[in-house]
């Protein structure tokens, strides 16, 4: 009978078993020769390695940065010196920027604007959804049309440096440097150091006044540096139809409201009903021969000569008709309606927020279209006197207070102004209610305070600037339809018209006082307006104001040196 195997011996025996020639291995030693030493590291020697018997070389100390502060200077984060040394006050360093949409887009952008490039921070910047890198060329076509609406529409240049900034930003184009003179708009791209810039340029040749247009290019932008899903294709789909986009208001009802803001106009300097229709009339008749030169291509110098001479002709044949009618008030009140206005401010404004060039572009143009209406109403004038006409200076300067017609004219003037600008329905009212608190304003101080002219439209000018501003931070939107058409009640009509009747007399003692007066004036709401602006911005809370105690430090400006 078999014998029943155990484990151990089954082991054993296999052990015993000898080995296949393929079992050996070669690195294996043979039986009976003793096994080396392991090795002391189990790595490969390097050929870098240190020998034995020499010394390693001390670490270099690494490079010191400009950005690190020397021992003893105290850090913001635990405000402690760790050295020997004085303590020495840190620098500022460069305000943080979150393009949040706590604030309009206009002060996120401005933070960076007055700044090098060199020195210009990265904001913060929503990730767009399938992003995969800017293309430079249609992201800086986008930039350039939009900038070309906001200057066309009157926009001032440092917004629309401002708003070319903020497109060319949220879409990747973060080293991007915007130039704007007046018709030539500019914009630089460099993706880094080593690589050319690509530049692109565009020329506004043609220059229209539709707020509605402006206000809808303000709202594009807004929802290009505010939204992470508004592509490209979006952005020229939404500027392609602000394009196409119609005028709010018909031809006839811009000449009606041409006829009632001179009909206003008169009122404010003593006319009555029979004066504001004349008024009306001649200023409705001035535009029809205006649109006239305009469609047979005569520059805008002769267009407002043309304007100026009908209600400057309707006040001579009252004054020679011996109507009893003020011819004053009439020819007052056509001026009011063709003092460029908007112009004079936006030229103002880019001197004081330093585009010298953009400004004095601007207020030259300003000073063409004044010679024109000077050209027209002094030529009128003059035929005039010859034909006897009784003008008398001193008979129109009485000063007639009537508060509550004056307030309601201001308002119509207000009203009227809107609609030539082209305003959306919706900003007519405020506009409205601003010019009329800023002829209640006006009154105030010179009637009964016996405030100086000059002095009293530059507070109320400034009121309106600041209204005008808030309303503008309220909407996110243009602060120019909330401002423009309430300076109408301010504007220097009757001193423009006492200078030129003077001159047309031959007396350049009166004159030349009354057009100083009135570039006085005229300066002062431009400057009033800005004022108005600036304070608005520096009381209200600005981005990164809460890691950056310094405020507005990216606005600085230089005083000349």
């Amino acid at each position: 009978m078999p014998r029943a195997v155990s484990a151990a011996e089954t082991d054993t025996g296999e052990q015993q078993k000898p080995l296949s020639d393929e079992a050996h291995s070669a690195f294996t030693p043979p039986l009976g020769v003793p096994l080396p030493p392991p090795p002391e590291d189990e790595h490969p020697t390097s050929e870098f390695a240190v020998p034995d018997g020499l010394t390693a070389e001390a670490p270099a100390e690494p490079e010191g940065s400009a950005f690190v502060p020397p021992a003893g200077v105290k850090t913001p984060s635990n405000n402690q010196t760790t050295g020997g040394f004085p303590v020495i006050t840190p620098p500022n360093g460069i305000p943080v920027v979150r393009l949040t949409k706590d604030a309009p887009w206009q002060d996120r952008m401005r933070t960076m604007l007055r700044m090098p490039i060199s020195e210009r921070p990265t904001p913060e910047r929503v990730e767009r959804q399938d992003d995969t890198g800017p293309a430079v060329p249609r992201v800086l076509d986008l930039t350039l049309r939009i900038a070309e609406l906001l200057l066309a529409g009157g926009e001032g240049a440092e917004d629309v440096e401002a708003a070319m900034l903020g497109v060319a930003h949220a879409y990747g184009l973060d080293r991007c440097e915007p130039t704007v003179t007046f018709t030539l708009l500019s914009v630089s791209y460099q993706p880094s150091l080593v690589d050319d810039p690509v530049t692109a340029s565009r020329t506004v040749r043609r220059r229209g006044t539709d707020y509605t247009r402006l206000s809808a290019v303000f709202r594009l932008v807004d929802d290009i540096t505010s939204r992470d899903d508004f592509t490209l294709e979006e952005a020229y789909r939404r500027l392609a139809e602000i394009r196409r986009n119609r005028h709010p208001y018909p031809g006839w009802a811009l000449t009606v409201a041409g006829g009632g803001l001179a009909g206003a106009a008169s009122m404010l300097v003593g006319g009555d009903w029979p004066v504001f229709f004349a008024a009306a009339l001649g200023a409705m008749l001035g535009d029809r021969l205006a649109w006239l030169a305009s469609g047979r291509g005569l520059p805008e110098f002769y267009q407002f000569v043309a304007a100026a001479m009908p209600p400057a002709a309707i006040g001579v044949l009252l004054s020679l008709a011996n109507s009893g009618l003020q011819a004053s008030a009439v020819i007052t009140g056509g001026l009011f309606a063709l003092i460029p206005g908007r112009a004079l401010v936006a030229g103002v404004q880019d001197g004081l927020t330093g585009y010298y060039i953009t400004a004095a572009a601007r207020l030259l143009e300003v000073g063409y279209l004044i010679v024109g209406i000077v050209c027209g109403v002094l030529t009128v004038l003059y035929g005039g006197l010859q034909l006897d006409a009784k003008l008398n200076p001193e008979a129109a300067l009485r000063h007639v207070e009537r508060p509550y017609i004056q307030i309601l004219a201001a308002m119509l003037l207000a009203l009227t102004f809107c609609i030539l600008l082209q305003q959306e329905r919706h900003t007519v009212l405020f506009a409205t209610l601003n010019g009329g608190v800023a002829w209640v304003v006006y009154g105030a101080l010179a009637d009964t305070a016996n405030v100086p002219p000059v002095a009293a439209t530059t507070v109320a000018a400034g009121l309106v600037g600041l209204f005008g501003q808030l309303l503008s931070r309220y909407r996110y939107a243009s602060a120019l339809p909330y401002v423009t058409a309430a300076i109408g009640p301010l504007l220097p009509g009757s001193a423009t018209y006492f200078g030129l009747l003077a001159l047309a007399q031959g007396n350049l003692d009166r004159g030349i006082p009354h057009l100083t007066q009135a570039a006085a004036l005229a300066l002062a709401i431009a400057i009033g307006v800005n004022l108005g602006g600036e304070a608005a911005r520096l009381f209200l809370k600005m981005p990164g104001a809460d890691t950056d105690p310094s405020g507005r430090r990216a606005a600085k400006r230089t005083r000349g040196f």
